[in-house]
C-alpha cells in the first residue's frame, strides 16, 4: 500500500472517530483537530477559552505534533499550567499542500501514540 493511501486511510479514521465524538454531526477539519489536541495537551478539561487562548492552544498542538519530527521540544509549564516549547530547528519553507501533509502525518502519529487508531 502506498504511503499516501495509508496516510489518507489513517487520517480519515482519525476524522471519523473525532467527528463522532466532538463534531455534533459535522465532520471536523484540520484546524478543529489541531484545536482539540491543544485542549488535550493543556489538560484543563472543558473550559471556556478566549480568542487569544484558542490561538495559543493551536500553537501548543502544533509544537506537540511537530516535536517527534525534531522541530520543537517541551521546555516547561508556566505558573498557569500552560506548556511552553523551544524551537530546535526552524521549519523549512513548505508549500500549503506540503504543510497539510506534514500536519496530517503528525496527527496520525499523535493518535497512534494515544492508541486511538
Amino acid at each position: 500500500m502506498s504511503r499516501d493511501i495509508k496516510l489518507k486511510e489513517e487520517y480519515d479514521s482519525v476524522i471519523s472517530i473525532l467527528s463522532a465524538k466532538f463534531g455534533e454531526g459535522e465532520q471536523l477539519n484540520l484546524d478543529a483537530i489541531i484545536y482539540l489536541i491543544g485542549v488535550q495537551e493543556l489538560g484543563k478539561g472543558v473550559v471556556e477559552f478566549k480568542k487569544d487562548d484558542k490561538l495559543n492552544l493551536m500553537h501548543i498542538a502544533i509544537c506537540r505534533l511537530l516535536e517527534p519530527f525534531g522541530y520543537y521540544e517541551f521546555d516547561f509549564f508556566d505558573d498557569d499550567g500552560w506548556p511552553h516549547f523551544k524551537v530546535l530547528e526552524e521549519l523549512p519553507p513548505l508549500k500549503s499542500g506540503e504543510q497539510t501533509v506534514l500536519m496530517k502525518e503528525a496527527i496520525v502519529l499523535y493518535f497512534k501514540a494515544q492508541e486511538l487508531i
